[in-house]
């Protein structure tokens, strides 16, 4: 029986360190898929945003923990929240921190009391197509037009029901 069993682990660690084929992805904005029949390209993961309970506490961790590249906090009124970028090298994440009652963050918090992941964003070429696309596609959106997002360019959240769970932000390359 010993001797099946250290066989079949021998086995399943052999098959465990097997190459796995790899993507290789570029960190410039260089389009790394292009939809079929369609155009626009997707490109490459701009951000992952983060709703905080406690900003500073956030930022400092970051900072002072992880030693990344952190920002001042951004109060952006006209969004609703107060942002601290922190830069990765390969991308970036975006502390998140409500700025009032109104505030889709504060929303979230009330769900979710620790924080956590509030959206993925990810660069397109042409946005303006991309949600004309989608929309025939039958891919809901946020919101009915594109808007100027925290980095001053034009974005889109797509509905999360329709991205697998997951509120999915468009942002003009």
């Amino acid at each position: 029986m010993t001797s099946f069993l250290l066989g079949t682990v021998k086995g399943l660690f052999s098959r465990l360190q097997a190459p796995i084929p790899t993507l290789r992805a570029s960190s410039t904005s260089q389009p790394l898929d292009q939809v079929a029949g369609s155009l626009w390209n997707l490109g490459r993961l701009n951000h992952v945003a983060i709703a905080v309970p406690d900003l500073e506490k956030a930022a400092a961790f970051y900072k002072n923990i992880l030693g990344a590249q952190v920002s001042e906090a951004v109060p952006l009124p006209e969004h609703g929240v107060s942002v601290v970028f922190v830069n990765l090298g390969n991308t970036k994440m975006e502390l998140l921190h409500p700025l009032g009652r109104d505030s889709p963050i504060a929303g979230f918090l009330q769900k979710n009391k620790a924080g956590g992941m509030h959206h993925i964003c990810i660069e397109v070429d042409n946005i303006n197509a991309a949600v004309t696309d989608l929309k025939t596609k039958k891919i809901r959106s946020l919101s009915e037009e594109v808007k100027i997002g925290a980095h001053g360019k034009p974005v889109i959240f797509l509905h999360p029901k329709d991205c697998d769970g997951v509120l999915v932000e468009l942002e003009q390359a």
